[in-house]
């Protein structure tokens, strides 16, 4: 999938991928760790830079502490593996006890519905 400004704006994807996510956990996230699974966002201009930092700004005043959510510059990407390649449907019962035992749900509503 390949990202189309004309159908969401960049502020509109950074917007709704953070609530997705435990930004302030900087060693992965849920039961994934290590330096694959930390939370970025990824930039390929000034511009994104700034809308991404201003709501990582706004992130961090909502849950009322820092977010630990990295600004990198875009680069190429690596497709992953076909298994993992829309897992929840092909798999739906251990990405459901996945989402579950790893306490995903739990703490993104801790996190995000205050």
């Amino acid at each position: 999938m390949t990202y189309d400004p004309k159908r969401i704006t960049y502020a509109q994807l950074v917007t709704r991928f953070l609530p997705t996510i435990d930004a302030v956990d900087g060693g992965g996230q849920f039961c994934d760790r290590g330096e694959s699974y930390r939370p970025a966002i990824f930039v390929a201009n000034p511009a994104e830079r700034r809308v991404a930092e201003a709501a990582l700004a706004a992130a961090s005043k909502k849950l009322g502490q820092k977010t630990a959510v990295a600004v990198l510059p875009a680069s190429r990407f690596t497709q992953a593996e076909d298994y993992h390649q829309d897992y929840y449907k092909k798999n739906p019962v251990r990405y459901k006890f996945y989402r579950w035992n790893c306490g995903r749900d739990q703490r993104l509503k801790e996190l995000w519905q205050r």
